[in-house]
C-alpha cells in the first residue's frame, strides 16, 4: 500500500502539529483486523508512525523528519520536534545506549540519495507477495517507488489507485477512482463494518529540581527546569510558555516563563516544603489552550525512585481522553533522584491533542472535484515534486 501527499485539513497548522487523517487512522484499524499487510510511505512527516501503524510493517522510502538513527547499533528515535538537518547527516544528539553512545543521524534522504535498502527491500517483498495493493493519494510519478505497485501483477495481484487525477498507472490497475481517500476508505470502513478510533496525541516532558546549599549553608538554591525527554537542549515545540506559582502565594513569587530553555532559580529555607504549580500554555494546534502539573518540592530527598509501566500508563490516558473527547489529561510516569548534584526528574506525559472521525458523514456526501493537481503535503524541508534518480 502506497500513499503519497493527500492534502489534510491540518495542513495549515505548524507542522510538528499535523495530525494523521481519518485515512491513517483507518488504515491503523485495517492493520489490527488483518487486512492490511504492510504500508509504502513517500511522506516524511511521520504521521503514519503517530497513528499507531507498527514499524515492522512500514516502509518509510524518503525517510522521517521527526525520526533519527543510531548508524552504530541501529536504535531509531522517534521525536516530537523536526530534526535540525537532512540529507543522513549528524546531529546534535548521541545514542542514549550507555555502550554504544555515538552520534546520530537524520533519516531524510537528499535528492541525490539513493533510497535505503532498509526500506525498499521489504516494500518489494510486500508488493511481489500482495494479493491487492491499494494506491491512496498517490500521483504515481516518482520513481522508483511508482513502479513498486506493479511487481504484485506478476503474482496474479491487482492494483486499485484512489486519486483525484488520472495517473501513469491507470492501464494496470483494476479499479481507478477518481475521489477523495477519506470519502473512499470511510466507505470502505462502513462496509466492513470496522470503527475508526479516535487520535490521541501524547507528548512527553520532564520536569528536574536541582538543589545545593548556600555558602553561609542558610538556603537552599534551587532551579526548576522543564525540558525534552529527548535531550536537556532539544526544542519543546507544543508549549508556548509556562506559568510558575506557588501554593503560598505570600512567601514565593510568581513568574512566567516565556523562552524555552524553561528555567527559574530561586533560594527557599531547607526546611520547606511547598508545591509548585505549573501551568503549561499549549501552542498553536493543541487541541486545548492550557494544562497545569502540580510539583511537591521537597528539598530533603529521598533516593527513592520508580518507573511505572510507560505503556499502561499511557494507554489508561488515551482511554481518558477518549472517554471525555477533550485533550489535558497527564500523568506521571517515571521518577528519578541523582544524589550528586542533589536531582529530582520527574517524566510526565501529557494529552495535547484529540480527533475523532465520523465515517459516516464522509461516506456519504457528495465528490467535488476540485481544479488542478491533487496537492501534496510536505514538509518546510522538502518537496517532492520531481522525479527521484534512484541508485538502488
Amino acid at each position: 500500500m502506497q500513499r503519497e501527499g493527500k492534502p489534510l485539513p491540518e495542513a495549515s497548522l505548524p507542522f510538528h502539529r499535523a495530525m494523521p487523517s481519518m485515512t491513517h487512522m483507518a488504515l491503523v484499524e485495517l492493520e489490527k483486523a488483518g487486512i492490511l499487510k504492510f504500508i509504502i510511505s513517500q511522506n516524511v512527516d511521520g504521521l503514519h508512525l503517530r497513528s499507531g501503524i507498527p514499524r515492522e510493517k512500514l516502509a518509510e522510502l524518503h525517510g522521517n523528519s521527526f525520526m533519527e538513527v543510531c548508524p552504530s547499533c541501529g536504535v531509531e528515535y522517534l521525536r516530537d520536534f523536526e530534526v535540525e538537518t537532512i540529507g543522513l547527516k549528524e546531529t546534535s544528539r548521541r545514542c542514549s545506549d550507555v555502550k554504544c553512545g555515538a552520534k546520530l543521524k537524520d533519516t531524510v534522504l537528499d535528492w541525490e540519495d539513493a533510497l535505503p535498502t532498509k526500506e525498499m527491500l521489504p516494500a518489494e517483498k510486500h508488493c511481489r507477495m500482495a494479493d491487492v495493493v491499494l494506491c491512496l493519494g498517490t500521483s504515481l510519478q516518482i520513481t522508483p517507488a511508482c513502479n513498486l505497485p506493479l511487481k504484485c501483477l506478476r503474482g496474479g495481484g491487482k492494483i486499485i489507485i484512489v486519486n483525484l487525477q488520472k495517473t501513469p498507472k491507470d492501464k494496470k490497475a483494476s479499479l481507478v477512482i477518481h475521489g477523495f481517500a477519506d470519502k473512499v476508505i470511510a466507505g470502505v470502513m462502513n462496509l466492513l463494518n470496522l470503527r475508526i478510533a479516535p487520535y490521541v496525541r501524547i507528548d512527553l516532558l520532564q520536569v528536574i529540581i536541582t538543589q545545593s546549599l548556600s555558602l553561609d549553608e542558610r538556603y537552599v538554591n534551587w532551579n526548576l527546569r522543564v525540558a525534552s525527554v529527548h535531550a536537556l537542549k532539544a526544542p519543546l515545540p507544543f508549549i508556548k510558555s509556562i506559568e510558575v506559582s506557588f501554593t503560598d502565594a505570600q512567601k514565593y513569587k510568581a513568574a512566567v516563563l516565556h523562552d524555552q530553555p524553561f528555567n527559574l532559580k530561586r533560594r527557599t529555607a531547607p526546611a520547606e516544603a511547598f508545591e509548585i504549580l505549573l501551568k503549561l500554555n499549549f501552542s498553536d494546534g493543541c487541541g486545548c489552550p492550557s494544562i497545569q502539573i502540580n510539583v511537591p518540592v521537597n528539598f530533603k530527598v529521598s533516593s527513592d525512585c520508580f518507573n511505572l509501566d510507560k505503556e499502561s500508563a499511557i494507554q489508561n490516558l488515551k482511554e481518558r481522553a477518549i472517554q471525555d473527547l477533550c485533550c489535558g489529561q497527564n500523568a506521571l510516569i517515571e521518577r528519578k533522584v541523582i544524589l550528586e548534584p542533589k536531582t529530582e526528574v520527574a517524566n510526565h506525559a501529557l494529552v495535547t491533542n484529540i480527533k475523532a472521525f465520523n465515517s459516516d458523514s464522509w461516506s456519504n456526501g457528495d465528490v467535488k472535484h476540485p481544479r488542478g493537481v491533487n496537492g501534496t503535503k510536505t514538509s518546510r524541508k522538502r518537496s517532492f515534486g520531481r522525479k527521484r534518480k534512484s541508485r538502488f
